[in-house]
């Protein structure tokens, strides 16, 4: 069954840096829009960043000019770029193709995420 997979996570400083992948075995990323959402500690799943299949990008305010994220559509691979890392940056983080409507609607089931860990 084809499906995204995250990658990269890791444990990382308070203002470090720290380059997540998802990635998959099919066509998923080449034709949808990815969405990277997180799950902190005790919290509910949140939207991160979305770009389109053409590039354009949009971000949470929380992360807005901390994290860029990219596409590689030849690769099949999104990335998120984290940078300036925060300690309430700590999360699971996850990819997902979000709904046209809802950024917060994933149409896909998830995967296993990858955890990122910021110390301060």
């Amino acid at each position: 069954q084809v499906q995204l997979v995250e990658s990269g996570g890791g444990l990382a400083r308070a203002g470090g840096s720290l380059r997540l992948s998802c990635t998959d075995s099919g066509s998923i990323i080449s034709g949808n829009a990815i969405a990277w959402y997180r799950q902190l500690p005790g919290k509910q799943r949140e939207f991160v960043a979305i770009i389109s299949r053409y590039g354009s990008s949009n971000y949470a305010d929380s992360v807005i000019n901390r994290f860029t994220i990219s596409r590689d559509n030849a690769r099949k691979v999104v990335s998120l770029q984290m940078s300036s890392l925060k300690p309430e940056d700590t999360a699971v983080y996850y990819c997902n193709v979000p709904s046209s409507t809802n950024w917060n609607r994933p149409l896909r089931p998830w995967g296993q995420g990858t955890q990122v860990t910021v110390s301060s």
